[in-house]
């Protein structure tokens, strides 16, 4: 089981896009989340302690945090929380990393855009789920789908692989679409 967590805070590095070694779309950037508290005596708000998250962002959300989101800006993040010990010569420490199931521009401290992103057949996601699929009798038959799908250099994510098809044969997924909750 995952602690799941939620944070605000200041984007301390430019999103970084790459891929994993399955050719999954990855963005990573550190997020600095301060504590502040209003001080009476003194009459001024005083900042405390900083915490320093490592933020991983995959697939068609990570391509969006790539395209929407900047060093500086504030942002409020939901996601498993995870604990790694490190050790580099005689240096230790604990890295806290967040895998982003949600991310958002705080708009406490600003204002945002939002254009919802277009879904064609060579952006839906792939299942990752197993190399089969299941017909409505419950046999098993071999999916036409890859596993793992590159992101293109123009930034258009979920292209299928060369020699596959967009969409397994025999699916309508236009009428999956319009049947959705969106």
């Amino acid at each position: 089981m995952s602690d799941m967590i939620t944070i605000t805070g200041n984007i301390a590095t430019e999103p970084e896009r790459r891929l994993t070694g399955g050719g999954v779309p990855l963005t990573t950037f550190r997020v600095a989340s301060s504590q502040r508290y209003f001080d009476r005596d003194k009459k001024e708000w005083v900042e405390s302690t900083t915490n320093w998250y490592q933020v991983s962002v995959f697939r068609t959300l990570g391509e969006h945090a790539a395209a929407s989101l900047h060093k500086g800006e504030r942002v409020i993040v939901t996601g498993k929380l995870r604990l790694r010990e490190w050790q580099a010569g005689e240096k230790k420490g604990l890295s806290v990393e967040i895998d982003a199931d949600a991310i958002g521009h705080d708009l406490l401290w600003g204002t945002t855009s939002y254009t919802r992103a277009e879904r064609t057949p060579q952006s839906w996601p792939v299942p990752q789920t197993s190399d089969a699929t299941a017909t409505p009798t419950g046999e098993a038959q071999a999916s036409s789908w890859p596993t793992s799908q590159p992101v293109s250099d123009d930034g258009s994510a979920w292209a299928p692989a060369p020699g596959t098809e967009a969409e397994p044969a025999g699916t309508d997924r236009q009428a999956d679409l319009a049947d959705a909750p969106f």
